[in-house]
């Protein structure tokens, strides 16, 4: 992926602690015209969001995106079911991953591209505790390490 002419607006870091990312893929967004503007603003969460693949469609569930400030009568609902924009047979891929044991889809982050907003869709399992502690033990060695290298110069 080309980091070029992007900007990110927000990554789910817990993602990466809580799942194993086998997968990604990049997709758009449906949305109306005060959700991109609150979006511009940061002003939405994701953490318990997921995607599911419902009658051939790619569907994010659980995205809330804040009313727009100045959007008076023309807001729009924070948190309804958002329609996402891939290929057909990219859906289908996805689908035949999730059915899998253990597979789902996470939104790893939000970004512009382009002037549109876009999502990082991970195909992800679930982590176990031991994988977990042992990502943070390397995490600190990395840490401490890369102190050490910092002393000896």
């Amino acid at each position: 992926m080309s980091e070029v002419g992007r900007k990110s607006l927000a990554r789910n870091r817990r993602a990466f602690h809580e799942y194993q990312v086998a997968d990604r893929l990049e997709c758009g967004i449906e949305l109306r015209g005060t959700e991109v503007k609150s979006m511009r603003e940061r002003r939405f969460s994701f953490s318990d969001a997921y995607g599911r693949v419902n009658r051939g469609q790619l569907e994010l569930v659980g995205l809330h995106i804040s009313h727009y400030t100045h959007g008076n009568l023309f807001n729009h609902d924070p948190d309804r079911t958002r329609r996402l924009l891939a290929h057909r047979d990219e859906i289908e891929r996805l689908r035949k991953r999730v059915d899998e044991r253990g597979f789902t889809l996470i939104p790893l982050e939000f970004y512009l591209k382009q002037g549109l907003i876009k999502l990082d869709l991970g195909i992800c399992r679930g982590k176990k505790l031991h994988d977990k502690r042992e990502d943070l033990k390397k995490k600190a060695m990395q840490r401490d390490a890369e102190r050490e290298m910092g002393r000896a110069r």
